[in-house]
């Protein structure tokens, strides 16, 4: 097992501080008080990837303006973020951005190609590269979105709706990185975590200390709570390898942001169902569940942790005596929890018709009311 440093900035951190809060009205609304275990009059609703290209309203805007220049405006996100809430009435916001920009403060060059999505111009494709990364502050990558929390923030409070700020998790940053977009098979990330462990940890520590920097950032500009996504630990990796190579900086990334803000922090990641109790060591207020489990077995590895899913995605493709039934089968797995939020197992898709997603809004409501 490698011996993990603690980074002058984790040092910084632990050092004694007055917590920042979140407003206490949205600290008595039904998905705060579930993400801390508390009971709630109903089940708590929203959806992943919940603003969106399902959303024609959306799509007026992105053919107009590209991902990034949405993500870098502080008007255009703050309306995209709204979209969805004004549209279906969520019990949460989160808002419009993406997990990728973050890299591009630290040195890496990033556009969203249509049809290919994400690619990194500059991947890491050694270690020297891995040194020259900068670990700046939030602002040099993310003031948009964080200028866009401040100016959305008001508007959600006076629905009485909490905003969720996220962050990509450091497998998930990293993979992105040194792969240069998406891959199947993550054979450079994990030839270089095999190969050139010192360097990977170098790595996954500067990841550590711009994710906890911009996390508690997004907490000091109104959001109410927060998620940390893992998008593809699960993909690549077995129980051992999450355990040696990703677990310890997970749990740095909880544990430092817990220390400094007072905000429920979801726990997500997908394909981790071999190893969700390793997943949930690492911290957080919420675990969440992708679509591949039985809630039960959720349930059942959480702990103390609430827990949130885990409709599958697809499923609000189906006719609605098929939507309904699957629905019906998370909601009886969640009877009887009061930390349950109901959510997709992954972000909703592109094609997801309208009329679904409000009928399973309604539904769900309608199913905890009796």
């Amino acid at each position: 097992m490698q011996k993990i440093r603690i980074t002058p900035y984790e040092l910084d951190s632990m050092r004694p501080t007055q917590k920042i809060t979140i407003n206490p009205t949205l600290r008595q609304t039904r998905f705060i008080k579930s993400c801390l275990g508390e009971s709630t009059d109903q089940t708590p609703i929203w959806f992943m990837r919940q603003a969106g290209r399902y959303m024609a309203e959306y799509r007026a805007i992105r053919a107009k303006h590209s991902m990034l220049d949405v993500i870098n405006s502080p008007e255009l996100s703050a309306e995209v973020t709204m979209q969805p809430i004004n549209a279906f009435g969520f019990d949460a916001a989160i808002i419009f951005s993406d997990i990728l920009p973050l890299l591009t403060g630290m040195g890496l060059k990033l556009d969203f190609i249509p049809g290919k999505g994400p690619q990194i111009e500059n991947p890491l494709d050694s270690t020297k590269a891995i040194d020259m990364l900068a670990t700046p502050p939030a602002e040099v990558s993310m003031q948009g979105t964080l200028d866009a929390i401040k100016l959305v923030a008001p508007e959600l409070e006076a629905k009485n709706t909490p905003l969720i700020g996220f962050c990509g998790a450091p497998f998930t940053l990293a993979s992105y990185a040194i792969e240069g977009g998406g891959s199947k098979v993550y054979a450079k990330t994990k030839a270089l975590m095999y190969t050139h462990p010192s360097a990977w940890q170098r790595l996954m520590d500067k990841l550590v200390t711009v994710q906890v920097d911009y996390l508690v950032k997004q907490v000091k500009a109104g959001a109410s709570a927060l998620q940390l996504f893992d998008s593809w630990a699960g993909a690549a990796l077995s129980k051992a390898d999450y355990i040696q190579y990703v677990q310890p900086y997970n749990t740095k990334i909880f544990a430092a942001v817990k220390r400094q803000v007072d905000a429920p922090f979801i726990n997500f990641s997908t394909g981790t169902h071999a190893y969700l109790e390793d997943v949930a060591a690492c911290g957080g207020d919420v675990l969440g569940a992708d679509w591949r489990m039985p809630l039960s077995n959720a349930f059942a590895k959480a702990g103390d942790m609430a827990v949130m899913g885990n409709l599958d995605p697809i499923a609000l493709l189906a006719p609605w005596r098929e939507l309904r039934y699957r629905i019906d089968q998370v909601l009886a797995e969640a009877e009887g929890h009061d930390g349950y939020i109901f959510n997709l197992g992954h972000g909703i898709l592109p094609n997801t018709p309208i009329e679904n997603v409000q009928r399973t809004v309604d539904y769900v409501r309608s199913k905890s009311r009796e």
